[in-house]
């Protein structure tokens, strides 16, 4: 049987604000255990929360970029249930009446077309404290750095059909600067909802909550695995059941966690300490006229700026980080397209390998349009390039440098070239007896060869263009 899979994301988005959602209490990541917990995020009796302003105005930034209804009057409620590191008992929320309605979010797919993902909602609430379990005594312990932290959860409509997708979605929701998306330091936290239907179904299967997956290359696995383990089960005679489970990396493998709880377990109501907000439109209207370069805005500039195809345009601007890293290297190397296919293939293949993201790319931007530029002056030809590119990626320092160190430098002198092309025909002089009686469909496929021998004689030193016209000239006598 032939399945489709069917994925909705919840992203746990950690705004970047100076100080939490409801106190005054610092955000900075990495401080000492509990030295950023006021008395409201310990959740002492009579304390009250203020709302930070700076919170709603990233709400709202992201509300007008995914073009979805803003609530100009929004509640915000009580979530109740108990956890060691949520000091209150509740964690509060929006449910019914959340701070952006419906929207949308377009993504860049791989064969270069462009798919619409729906945006159910997003809401504003604090996030939890931290349980950390780091001796081997057996004892955990709290942090309540985090309690209080502004979240803006995103939850998509269920219209992501694979994992590649999904990090495309996740990749997009951090184009506004809303939120620095440091997934390894936990502020851009991802639930993925995964089921499998047969082809052509309409009805939806059972889902599975895969419960925060914290880096794009987890994402994709995990969906991946779950995705594998719903198919064998069901295929086994087996009946997949709603539960939200934990992805375990180093088996790739998900396990359950817990029973699926559902939004009455949670005994919502209103929160009597904090008053609806109410959203103007001329705030709204203000707001709209900061909103950065969005996707759609780059895509089309890249295209016109730059000369880029439709295809090559949806894949650089498919992430914030790969659209400056790429602006950054047309700039420095003078060619947009040299350095689109730079970034797209040999860069792309390189963070693959490594399992890395581009902001951890061992070249820099700098560094590769250096190297385009020794490219475009002729100082090495595009196959030592790639030779340069993996020292560069070794750490063996920037393109000039390693070009002295190895001697890399392309052979441009035109009695140089003659002679290594002389010495080659010499030692091949039946193939040139051959090439020379052969017609002119043959002498088109035996040219390769005779190219293949110069290069190889030069050690890849000789400059292409002058090979080809040389051996041409030489070739027909």
């Amino acid at each position: 049987m032939q399945w489709e899979v069917v994925i909705g994301l919840e992203i746990h988005t950690q705004l970047a604000t100076q100080s939490k959602i409801f106190s005054g209490s610092a955000t900075t990541f990495g401080s000492e255990p509990n030295t950023q917990a006021s008395l409201i995020d310990l959740g002492m009796p009579g304390v009250l929360p203020v709302l930070n302003q700076e919170a709603v105005r990233m709400a709202c930034m992201f509300g007008l970029a995914i073009d979805a209804e803003i609530g100009q009057h929004n509640v915000f409620a009580r979530k109740n249930y108990f956890y060691p590191d949520l000091p209150k008992g509740y964690q509060i929320s929006q449910m019914e009446l959340p701070i952006v309605g419906k929207g949308h979010l377009d993504i860049a797919l791989e064969d270069g077309t462009v798919k619409r993902i729906g945006i159910t909602r997003a809401h504003l609430e604090e996030d939890a404290g931290k349980s950390l379990h780091e001796d081997f005594s057996g004892s955990t312990g709290i942090d309540l750095n985090r309690a209080g932290t502004p979240l803006l959860e995103i939850v998509s409509e269920p219209e992501m059909r694979s994992a590649k997708d999904a990090v495309a979605y996740v990749k997009l929701v951090r184009y506004l600067g809303i939120c620095d998306g440091n997934m390894a330091e936990g502020s851009l936290r991802c639930d993925c909802n995964v089921s499998i239907r047969p082809k052509g179904q309409v009805e939806f299967g059972t889902r599975c909550e895969i419960k925060n997956v914290n880096s794009f290359r987890f994402i994709e696995r995990a969906i991946n695995s779950e995705v594998q383990r719903q198919i064998d089960l069901i295929e086994d005679g087996g009946k997949v059941i709603q539960e939200t489970r934990l992805y375990d990396p180093n088996k790739d493998e998900t396990r359950s966690m817990r029973s699926k709880e559902e939004a009455n377990d949670y005994r919502y109501f209103p929160d009597p300490d904090l008053l609806p907000v109410v959203i103007e439109s001329a705030y709204l209207e203000d707001l709209h006229t900061t909103l950065p370069e969005l996707p759609p805005q780059k895509v089309e500039r890249f295209q016109s700026q730059y000369g880029l195809s439709a295809y090559d345009a949806n894949v650089l601007a498919s992430s914030r980080e790969q659209a400056e890293y790429f602006e950054k290297v047309a700039a420095i190397g003078g060619d947009a397209k040299l350095a689109a296919n730079w970034v797209m293939v040999e860069l792309g293949s390189l963070l693959n390998k490594l399992g890395v993201e581009i902001d951890q790319a061992p070249v820099s931007a700098e560094q590769l349009g250096g190297m385009l530029l020794r490219i475009r002056d002729n100082t090495i030809s595009g196959k030592i390039a790639k030779t340069v590119f993996e020292a560069m990626a070794a750490g063996e320092g920037d393109a000039d440098q390693i070009i002295e160190a190895r001697g890399l430098k392309q052979v441009t002198d035109t009695g140089a070239i003659e002679k290594v092309l002389d010495e080659m025909l010499a030692a091949n002089a039946e193939q040139v007896e051959q090439y020379r009686a052969a017609d002119e469909a043959k002498r088109g496929k035996m040219f390769g060869f005779f190219v293949g021998q110069a290069m190889k004689a030069s050690k890849g030193k000789a400059n292409p263009q002058q090979v080809n016209q040389l051996l041409k000239s030489k070739l027909e006598g």
